[in-house]
């Protein structure tokens, strides 16, 4: 038999990628503002190039087409350097959903951004948002509400050294969209001033830096200098070095609150928007006056 057939297994695989491929398109569509994304663009978008932890450079519209960078060293080579503005989004979003959230923040500011893949769609949705998120933010939740507590010097040196509380509440940096964050945020050949992120892209933010500020402390006091965060559809706590935080929520949002970990008042609060960005929905967050609108509020310079 030639080792290039395919067997009844393989079959019934390619039958459950292309199931999941059909509700991730459902799913992009209803949460994100799909629409901003060129038909020739989507067609860039394959599941298979643009994984979860990839990166794509997004221009605003008009401003040429994306780009499908594999890993950071791609994202370097395509200009990765020039790009200010880091954006996650979240529940629901593969690449097409990363990149049109994307889009929307480089239409608000009129730069690019670079959107890093934060999902894969439906398995997403049920593992994460409706447990893994859930849990995902309990450990956020539960770590913040002790940190004051912790030892405030640098993470332990050797195996005999005690081991703080945020050490033993860290979750598991195996995910390749945590890693590509901390990896970009890291690395000094980018110097990024924005990070923004919608529902669960908004945990995955916060559990890089906060296994930036574990590794690396002196890098995350560098970045809190200047890196405004702007947390969209659910409010996520942040390292307390980061003093520019910026909460927005729709008021009809109970899904972004049912996953919120940071319990005070949002800064911005949208009338009529629920969790959905898509402009095709009449509840939607409109991303792009949004971040706009905040820009001018707090007078950032981006």
């Amino acid at each position: 038999m030639s080792s290039n057939a395919t067997s009844p297994a393989d079959l019934a695989s390619d039958a459950l990628l292309e199931k999941i491929r059909e509700r991730n398109s459902v799913l992009d569509r209803f949460f994100y503002d799909v629409d901003a994304i060129t038909q020739e663009e989507a067609r860039l978008l394959d599941p298979w190039q643009a994984v979860e932890g990839s990166i794509i450079i997004v221009p605003p519209t008009g401003g040429g087409s994306l780009v499908p960078c594999a890993s950071v060293e791609d994202f370097a080579a395509n200009g990765g350097a020039g790009v200010k503005v880091l954006a996650i989004a979240g529940v629901g979003s593969s690449a097409l959903g990363s990149a049109a959230f994307a889009r929307n923040v480089a239409d608000a500011l009129g730069q690019p951004v670079a959107a890093v893949v934060s999902g894969y769609g439906m398995s997403d949705l049920i593992t994460e948002a409706f447990s893994g998120a859930f849990f995902f933010g309990a450990l956020n939740q539960f770590r913040h509400l002790f940190e004051k507590f912790d030892r405030p010097v640098e993470p332990p040196r050797s195996a005999n050294e005690a081991i703080s509380l945020e050490a033993m509440t860290a979750p598991p940096r195996h995910r390749n969209d945590i890693e590509t964050v901390v990896e970009l945020l890291t690395d000094e050949r980018f110097t990024f001033r924005l990070l923004t992120g919608h529902s669960k892209g908004n945990l995955v933010a916060s559990e890089a830096l906060y296994a930036i500020r574990r590794d690396k402390p002196e890098r995350l006091r560098d970045l809190a200098r200047d890196l405004v965060i702007i947390t969209v559809s659910a409010s996520i706590t942040m390292p307390r070095e980061f003093r520019q935080v910026i909460d927005v929520i729709g008021r009809l949002d109970w899904f972004g609150k049912m996953n919120s970990t940071w319990m005070g008042l949002p800064e911005v609060v949208w009338a009529g928007a629920w969790h959905d960005t898509s402009r095709r929905n009449w509840h939607h967050l409109p991303v792009e006056k949004v971040i706009r609108h905040v820009v001018e509020l707090y007078r950032l310079s981006i």
